[in-house]
């Protein structure tokens, strides 16, 4: 789904206000002591909003109302987080009971704000493993520091796109599974203009669609902080490496500024003129939700799919991507949190549930289960999006305190070394680490 794409690290500052809300969980006497088997109406609100979407989340809820016919739900579409959080701020009957946002860097401000309820003793009362369930990463974004505030809704994985017709004129059989061939492939399938290009094998700048320091460095697998919570932006060798090798990329493809300048000139990511779409670009970072969008612009050449590639120290882990998704919680201020749970499992872990949701959203399923269904209905080539989030070496950003600021750091960063501004990787490292720890000290 190409709108939840949109919602990046830079615009998540917007909501880095998060909520005060005291801390509440799921064994709490004042949210969790309603009857589930009594008659009530439950507020959910999302963020969906395009006619399909809606369509297939009030066909999501049909299924649980049939299963649980006590329980009525009362739907609220096209919430933005602002919304969401002022209402959970607020309380009240017209509040939202359980929640469902696209921004899932904001998991570390809902769960140490408390303005979602801790879902463990909720999972544990209903006998389910949440590390058996959901795919490793999803697993991983859903909480912080112990605290599994949120469940996954469906996610978001991030693979390579190549033009098929482009990669055989190259002489390119395969799409490439090690950096160094992406490299090799990325020059063979550059065909150069005057001062731009006729065709260009991959857009590495970090303004590319998707080409952001987070998705590069999932393939390098970082750790981002320590166990203090520190963060190993400067230390983890995984970082200057993907920092590295972007910046060569960029080097070897014409430097900054040429490629800025095509940049320039090229498509919207969410229009028909994309640059993949339209053949300027013969290879694209992005995720699952490119594949329809690409069919539809109907292309003069044959689409490829495959995972991105890794780093040549890490080619046993070739397969793995970055992994993002939805996520749903159960609002501290409700008064019926029995029965929002009831809802919270029933869209999160109910096999069928997911899988209908994923055939009709179209995005990749969020359990385990779920993405060995032989009930999916989907192009041969979505599976590897499939794959990728099956993958437990597959990566996500961890939550954070103040939610994806700490991105927004590495990124900034990522635009000043990339273009030249900074020359110094590791000092310009060691800075940003310093950064993202004032930052992060500041919002306790």
């Amino acid at each position: 789904m190409p709108k939840r794409a949109r919602i990046t690290a830079f615009a998540l500052i917007a909501s880095a206000t998060l909520l005060t809300t005291a801390a509440c969980t799921g064994q709490s006497e004042s949210g969790a002591n309603d009857d589930a088997s009594a008659e009530t109406t439950l507020n959910f609100w999302h963020a969906w909003s395009a006619p399909s979407e809606v369509k297939a989340v009030k066909s999501l809820i049909a299924g649980f109302e049939k299963a649980h016919p006590n329980i009525h739900v009362n739907v609220v579409g096209n919430m933005t987080d602002d919304k969401i959080n002022q209402a959970l701020r607020a309380g009240g009957s017209k509040a939202p009971d359980v929640i469902s946002s696209f921004t899932t860097n904001a998991v570390g401000k809902f769960c140490s704000s408390g303005a979602l309820v801790d879902l463990n003793p909720f999972f544990e009362k209903s006998d389910i493993d949440p590390d058996k369930t959901f795919p490793t990463a999803m697993s991983e974004y859903t909480q912080f520091e112990g605290n599994r505030c949120t469940a996954p809704l469906l996610g978001d994985a991030y693979g390579l796109y190549y033009n098929k017709t482009a990669f055989e004129k190259a002489g390119i059989s395969s799409p490439p599974r090690t950096w160094s061939e992406f490299e090799a492939d990325a020059k063979k399938l550059t065909i150069t203009q005057g001062d731009s290009y006729k065709q260009l094998g991959f857009m590495p700048n970090y303004h590319g669609w998707e080409t952001t320091t987070e998705h590069y460095m999932g393939q390098f697998s970082p750790t981002y902080f320590d166990k203090s919570g520190k963060s190993t932006v400067a230390t983890d060798p995984a970082v200057a490496a993907a920092f590295t090798t972007q910046k060569k990329l960029v080097d070897e493809l014409g430097g900054y500024a040429k490629l800025e300048k095509y940049r320039a000139k090229l498509g919207d990511e969410w229009g028909p003129k994309h640059p993949f779409h339209t053949g300027q670009v013969a290879m694209q970072l992005d995720g699952e939700w490119r594949l329809g969008m690409a069919l539809d612009a109907k292309p003069d050449f044959e689409i490829g799919v495959a995972p991105l590639p890794v780093p040549d120290d890490q080619a046993d882990q070739y397969g793995k991507g970055y992994i993002t998704g939805t996520i749903t919680g159960i609002a501290a201020t409700s008064k019926k949190q029995n029965a929002a749970w009831e809802l919270v499992k029933y869209i999160t872990t109910d096999t069928d549930a997911v899988v209908g949701f994923s055939n009709a959203i179209h995005n990749v399923p969020s359990t385990l289960q779920a993405l060995k269904s032989p009930k999916l209905k989907y192009d041969p080539r979505f599976k590897t999006f499939l794959d990728i989030a099956a993958d437990p070496n597959s990566t996500t950003s961890p939550a954070s305190l103040n939610g994806g600021v700490y991105l927004t750091t590495i990124q900034n960063f990522g635009y000043e070394y990339e273009s030249g501004k900074a020359t110094d990787l590791t000092a310009g490292l060691k800075k940003t680490a310093a950064q993202i720890d004032t930052d992060i000290a500041q919002a306790k």
